[in-house]
């Protein structure tokens, strides 16, 4: 199609469309998560509430199959006088999160799950990753059901998990997690849920601080031994905590007689911490390097150097003192620092192979070509991950497990830290197909095009309040994209600009916690920090003035626009600031043509950007 030629579409290329997005976005994401065993959160909590009863799980019921099998079997004396209690019945004012969801809110019970336990406490310390698994929205208040929900990750996919909140009580007191206050239900209904996708309460008895990371998150786990860590770890540590990754540390065991043994400091050997904060201090003059690590426990504490009492604290700055210090027996203390399966990475060397998928390789391939990179060794946990840096090429990923002859279902995942080049030849058949009958004859998108494909795509969604996509919106996103100065979008970049703008609906829909279809400013903050924009007061209130809506809500347009935009500038800045010190000169000609700068930078010839990088 021509610039000037009204695009023509049938209403089958409009569901073709949506089809395209709803199945790239698609069922087992955080926002449309599989239900487990089917089991509906909306619709079981609106039937208790219409027959006005509690909600009671008949898929996990309160019976000794939910508790265990062993050592909390039938017949053990840890489970003998249990009781099932609704927290109502527990305490007179139940709360499901207190002033927050706090690292103190979980004590260990009579469960050896402080490796679950020490994930969930990091997951306090990030409130988005924590309401991807403890969704908004449930109290013990208006509307109260006895039914709650939580989320976790499982290869691949995102799970919803109802539960009623029936807890396991023994004289008086909740068997397993508990809050220190004890008022405070959200850690102890949490693993009643986790319990619940793993089969029962024993099933999480011994386990990986990592698994729960992953089953939190979705992400990929990285381990460092101590012995062979790199020399930049404490700054490894701190730039995880920054971009809100999880962490934990334990102290390996060398034989069975180690498990839980207590060092002569009080710590717990084969016990599982978290990582909670890393901070340096100046001590006698020097910078001293110190972790945070907090034990589930809540007792057993560090007593070596920097610990609550000890006298390294008297030679720390007091105010730096006050804001460290921690003088309670929460089993967090400060720290000086001074579970088979692998994988193998091959080098794609024949010409007959490049650019195929589902390619069986016989034996012959492998006697004759070498591996390029592989896991360091077969290791008995759930997942084996490792980092490369390997140059430009195809390549062949080959899971194995130690012993021949095994067959088993497996998760692969790919993560680089730069983007890679896309090659015409890596875009599926089905996208090439839908983009030559979007493009016409000339096979490039134009603004006019490009306006009217999002606008019949957005339509769609229902859930998004949007006044449409503006011209100048879509060449703001043709700027950006058209890296052949074509003014117009070849394959390649647009769908680069496809998956971009996913991406963009899924930050929308994770940081609309009310469910409007709009951003209010608070959740436009957190939103914009996930796409990766962290800006200064200044210039966050310029963008809320230039973007919101007359009742100051932020539309999805208006969003994309936004993060397009910020993108551009972020994009130009780089560009300009040739020796990379933060800064860029610019000269009267330069101001002209670069307007997105020229008007958040108050049209000074100096710019200072580091706030925003």
């Amino acid at each position: 199609m021509g610039e000037n030629m009204e695009p023509i579409y049938a209403t089958g290329m409009a569901a073709k469309l949506r089809s395209q997005w709803d199945r790239d976005a698609g069922l087992g994401q955080n926002h449309n998560a599989v239900k487990l065993l089917g089991q509906d959160y909306e619709s079981l909590r609106a039937q208790c509430q219409q027959t006005r009863t509690l909600f009671e799980d008949p898929l996990f019921p309160t019976s000794a199959s939910s508790l265990g099998f062993n050592e909390l079997g039938p017949r053990s004396s840890k489970t003998h006088g249990v009781r099932w209690m609704r927290p109502t019945e527990i305490c007179m004012r139940p709360q499901f999160i207190m002033d927050g969801a706090t690292r103190t809110d979980i004590c260990q019970g009579a469960l050896g799950d402080c490796w679950l336990l020490a994930a969930i406490a990091s997951l306090t310390l990030n409130d988005d990753l924590l309401h991807r698994v403890v969704p908004h929205g449930q109290s013990f208040d208006g509307g109260y059901a006895g039914i709650f929900h939580f989320q976790f990750w499982q290869f691949g996919e995102w799970v919803d998990v109802v539960i009623d909140d029936r807890l396991p009580v023994k004289d008086g007191k909740l068997l397993f997690v508990h809050s220190a206050e004890g008022g405070e239900f959200w850690s102890a209904l949490l693993e009643k849920a986790y319990a619940k996708l793993n089969g029962c309460y024993e099933a999480l008895s011994g386990g990986s601080t990592s698994e729960g990371f992953e089953d939190f998150t979705g992400g990929v786990t990285e381990m460092y031994e101590l012995k062979k860590a790199p020399a930049d770890l404490f700054s490894i540590i701190g730039r995880a905590i920054e971009r809100g990754s999880l962490l934990g540390c334990s102290i390996d065991i060398t034989s069975k007689f180690d498990q839980e043994a207590v060092t002569f400091k009080k710590l717990v050997k084969g016990h599982a911490y978290s990582v909670t904060a890393v901070e340096e201090v100046v001590y006698r003059g020097n910078m001293t390097k110190l972790v945070r690590i907090r034990n589930p426990w809540g007792e057993v504490e560090w007593t070596g150097a920097w610990s609550d009492d000890s006298r390294e604290w008297d030679n720390v700055d007091r105010s730096v003192r006050g804001r460290l210090q921690n003088r309670s027996e929460d089993g967090e203390p400060h720290t000086h620092t001074h579970l088979p399966f692998g994988f193998e990475l091959m080098l794609c060397v024949c010409a007959q192979f490049v650019g195929k998928s589902g390619v069986h390789l016989k034996r012959d391939f492998f006697l004759t070509n070498a591996s390029s990179a592989r896991s360091e060794l077969f290791i008995n946990l759930r997942e084996v991950s490792s980092r490369f840096q390997l140059p430009a090429g195809e390549y062949f990923i080959v899971p194995s497990t130690f012993e021949p002859q095994k067959e088993a279902d497996f998760v692969l995942r790919v993560f680089s830290e730069k983007p890679q080049r896309l090659d015409e030849s890596q875009i599926d058949a089905g996208f090439k197909s839908l983009f030559r009958q979007l493009a016409g004859t000339d096979m490039e998108i134009s603004t006019t095009e490009l306006q009217t494909i999002l606008n019949r795509i957005i339509s769609k969604h229902k859930d998004l309040k949007t006044d449409g996509f503006g011209k100048e919106s879509c060449r703001s996103m043709i700027n950006l994209m058209d890296t052949d100065g074509s003014g117009k979008l070849g394959l390649t970049e647009f769908h680069v600009l496809w998956e971009k703008i996913k991406r963009y609906l899924q930050i929308f829909r994770d940081h609309d916690v009310d469910k409007s279809g709009t951003m209010s400013s608070y959740e436009m903050r957190r939103a914009l920090e996930a796409a990766g924009f962290k800006l200064n007061n200044h210039l966050f209130q310029l963008i809320i003035l230039r973007y919101t809506e007359e009742d100051l809500s932020v539309d999805f347009d208006n969003f994309v626009t936004c993060l397009v935009r910020l993108e551009t500038m972020f994009k130009t800045f780089k560009t300009l600031d040739t020796d990379a010190d933060g800064f860029i000169s610019l000269t009267f000609f330069q101001v002209s043509l670069t307007p997105t700068i020229q008007h958040t930078a108050n049209t000074r010839r100096e710019t200072n950007m580091s706030e925003m990088n």
